[in-house]
């Protein structure tokens, strides 16, 4: 039975998860749910028991000392709930951890009670994968999901993915079979550079997140970080011939199959964009969302669901 003391009547809540590990290209998933906990002053409330999910000789224990005390932190998914203010209040249930290494359909289902018993509205999914995208341009973050009329409904792609999958799949058809609408959103990585971190991914999920949610999400020093990620990358690809032309080459597939972007609904959707994120009291945008990292619409001919990623993403 799941006890969920000390957690207040929440506020039209969304479930936004995800875990590290095969689907967390560049760590940008896991640590956009980690920025949204720091930014918002989130408390766990609950953590799944590691005995139960994880293999320790694959996820290894830290240990580490508190006042000269030595503690141990063992690999798990723990929950918290934070308030999100604007434009509207309204909660999110965010669930951070390690993709489980055994009983993933058990792994679910605890999920699936916490979000049953706290009247969860719908479970948004973050993953990133490792893509043919030049690091120069926008990061294409694509948004799937199982159900047609959640599709048209929110302007989503319907999965057709059929492969290998990873518990971001798996917990999303298992919201599916249990009746709670569910999204899973995609951010692409260079897979040239594809170490961890990638501040450009992370930013890039958290937009498409507000976007999708109609929330403002306090993005800190993401922007800067993204820019210093592009200018460091740059640099490393202008020092090797090889590496600066394949990413010329990504860039001009890149452009060309995005050209009927320009297109005068993408202009005004992306216009639409812009005004949601101004401050209701003062008609200025907000300094902090003001990036321009990621376009309004995920690249076309990105992946449906989660294309198997590359073997340099497992862990």
């Amino acid at each position: 039975m799941i006890e969920l003391e000390g957690v207040p009547e929440l506020i039209d809540p969304v479930m936004v998860a995800a875990f590290e590990g095969w689907n967390d290209a560049g760590d940008a998933a896991s640590t956009a749910v980690g920025h949204m906990d720091r930014e918002f002053k989130g408390e766990v409330f609950a953590a799944l028991d590691a005995e139960d999910y994880y293999d320790f000789q694959v996820n290894r224990p830290t240990v580490w000392l508190d006042a000269g005390v030595r503690k141990i932190t063992w690999p798990t998914t723990r929950l918290s709930v934070v308030r999100v203010q604007n434009p509207r209040p309204r909660d999110l249930v965010l669930v951070r951890g390690i993709e489980p290494s055994m009983r993933w359909r058990s792994f679910c289902n605890e999920i699936l009670g916490f979000a049953h018993e706290l009247g969860v509205e719908m479970v948004v999914v973050l993953g990133a994968l490792l893509g043919d995208t030049p690091h120069t341009r926008p990061v294409p973050v694509t948004g799937v999901t199982s159900d047609a009329d959640l599709a048209v409904a929110l302007n989503l792609e319907e999965s057709r993915y059929e492969g290998p999958t990873g518990i971001v799949g798996i917990l999303q058809e298992a919201c599916t079979h249990a009746g709670i609408p569910a999204v899973s959103l995609w951010a692409a990585v260079p897979h040239y550079v594809s170490q961890p971190p990638n501040p450009k991914a992370t930013l890039a999920l958290l937009n498409r997140l507000e976007d999708l949610l109609d929330v403002r999400i306090p993005l800190g020093e993401l922007p800067e970080d993204a820019r210093a990620w592009q200018v460091g990358v740059d640099q490393l690809a202008a020092e090797d011939s090889e590496v600066a032309e394949y990413v010329q080459t990504l860039e001009e597939a890149r452009d060309t199959v995005e050209l009927p972007e320009a297109s005068g609904e993408a202009i005004a959707k992306e216009f639409e964009r812009y005004l949601r994120r101004r401050d209701p009291d003062t008609g200025e945008a907000h300094p902090y969302l003001r990036d321009t990292s990621s376009g309004p619409h995920p690249a076309r001919g990105a992946a449906k669901e989660e294309p198997e990623p590359d073997d340099s993403d497992d862990e």
